[in-house]
């Protein structure tokens, strides 16, 4: 059996597939180099046998031909981030015992830390060659990608999806969203994440679409080009979102009016990957006519709720299963040291519970994790998500983490998300962040560190004041920090771990 996305784009040939800093490249263009790198991959081997092949390289016409190029010849594909650390790396290599790494060579200065013995492949002398090679067939249920999770108390951890796995996440977007190969993608997400590899990159390849990359998160080249009548999809984290309004803003007025006018090209807008504020919507909406389509999913799901392409989207809300997605609300409790329990029991309609997920698109384990695995699925199969949901008219909402926005705080269960979506709706409140911190009165005090806006003259008293108007009482932070800023990650998530440790070093 050949890989279908690969077989795929045989069927495209002339047809432009990747935009990059290098250029316009077709589908046979790509096709050719991923067979080469396949040849490099296999050299006297016939099949790779699911040999872990990591790999660095810029997001272009190379990372799609180095992908497809494992995968053709049999390997597991690896994606680095191009930011990660030697340390980080080094953890990768030793959990998937890999002994190869292709990289571009601008990134060779950040292997120098390396511990372990790698043969490094650089991407600029594999030479295109078109002899035949005997490629091993390649069934659906062999694995073909590992993205390494980012770590919090712990180190990272190994995703595996099978080709099966990727397939059925595509399909889905495909269908629900409408893909064409008329379409055209600017790529402007990291390439060690589902969300810029499968959602942008390999949705658009399965159509015969364009998938231009744009590697920078530079407001200005994004927006000339989404004003360029060429690009009919986009795709973003809020914080992106946000960076684009604020730019935007501070244009001239001519300027803001052209842009206006080039929106209408565009016939879908996507975020995803934390929650997005609802200001931010508002503000979109009016720049650019759109309303953001919200989702929701995982690495380990890859995509799995969506808003609809044609219908109302309700802010705040993550709409409905994709296709061929199960989804139930489970209840939780939790254990002597406050951490959560799955009990696996569906709750009654509309009430709070973890999501879990059954389907074609769940991951098939953790690398080398069998435990980790074993407990993040129940005896009859659905996947454990962590996260805390609810429905409302049949309509799905996402609370957050369950081990890490889920408070208990004076024998009350409290959702931080909720409270932080209150606090966000203060005019003088840019960002903030509700973690729960432990407290001798209350087991869990609610922690909320807050960016003000400029000029600002909001402090602890008048927040606290304030926050008493709109929340019950046990909902009300107990502990307020001002902060410049809120760390995050390359996704624009935020890291509440490290939020907490901000409150330690504080309060304690």
């Amino acid at each position: 059996m050949t890989i279908e996305i690969i077989s795929r784009a045989s069927r495209y040939t002339d047809r432009i597939a990747a935009i990059d800093k290098n250029g316009s490249h077709t589908y046979s263009e790509i096709l050719n180099l991923a067979n080469s790198i396949a040849n490099k991959l296999l050299a006297n081997k016939n099949d790779l046998k699911e040999e872990r092949i990591l790999f660095m390289v810029a997001p272009g016409h190379k990372y799609i031909a180095t992908q497809w190029g494992i995968w053709i010849a049999g390997g597991i594909a690896v994606p680095i981030a191009l930011s990660h650390p030697a340390e980080e790396i080094n953890h990768i290599i030793e959990d998937t015992s890999s002994n190869k790494i292709i990289l571009d060579p601008e990134f060779s200065d950040a292997l120098d830390g390396l511990q372990n013995n790698i043969e490094l492949i650089d991407t600029n002398e594999i030479n295109i060659s078109l002899k035949n090679h005997k490629y091993p067939e390649i069934d659906e249920s062999r694995r073909a990608m590992i993205i390494y999770t980012s770590g919090t108390t712990n180190k990272p951890k190994g995703v595996v999806t099978t080709h099966l796995n990727i397939k059925s996440q595509i399909t889905a977007l495909i269908k629900s969203w409408e893909w064409a190969d008329s379409d055209h993608i600017l790529n402007v997400l990291p390439l060690h994440h589902v969300h810029g590899i499968v959602n942008a990159m390999l949705c658009a390849l399965w159509s015969g679409a364009i998938c231009e990359f744009l590697p920078s998160v530079d407001p200005a080249k994004i927006w000339n080009k989404l004003s360029s009548n060429k690009i009919t999809l986009f795709m973003a984290v809020p914080t992106m979102y946000e960076k684009l309004i604020s730019f935007w803003n501070d244009l001239p007025e001519k300027n803001q009016k052209s842009i206006k006018k080039q929106m209408s090209y565009l016939r879908l807008m996507v975020s995803g990957s934390d929650a997005l504020l609802p200001n931010t919507l508002r503000q979109w909406k009016t720049i650019t006519g759109h309303v953001l389509l919200e989702r929701y999913g995982m690495t380990e799901v890859g995509m799995a709720l969506s808003n609809p392409l044609n219908g109302k989207r309700i802010p705040g809300f993550v709409g409905n299963p994709l296709p061929g997605v199960q989804t139930r609300i489970c209840s939780i409790d939790f254990d002597s040291s406050q951490n959560p329990v799955s009990l696996d029991i569906e709750v009654p309609q509309g009430d709070e519970g973890e999501l879990q997920i059954k389907g074609k698109n769940v991951f098939l384990e953790y690398w080398n994790n069998p435990e980790i695995t074993s407990s993040s699925f129940s005896k009859d199969g659905w996947f454990r998500t962590g996260d805390i949901a609810s429905t409302e008219n049949g309509i799905y909402k996402i609370w957050g983490r369950a081990s890490q926005d889920i408070i208990k705080t004076g024998g009350e269960k409290v959702s931080a998300n909720e409270i932080q979506y209150v606090l966000r709706t203060h005019p003088e409140i840019k960002e903030c962040a509700v973690v729960g911190m432990k407290d001798k009165k209350w087991g869990e005090a609610v922690s909320a560190a807050i960016v003000i806006a400029k000029g600002s003259s909001l402090d602890r008293i008048k927040l606290r004041k304030w926050a008493k108007t709109k929340l019950i009482n046990y909902k009300v932070p107990q502990n307020i920090l001002i902060v410049e800023s809120l760390p995050r990650n390359t996704m624009g998530k935020i890291i509440k771990p490290k939020i907490k440790k901000m409150f330690s070093k504080k309060f304690n």
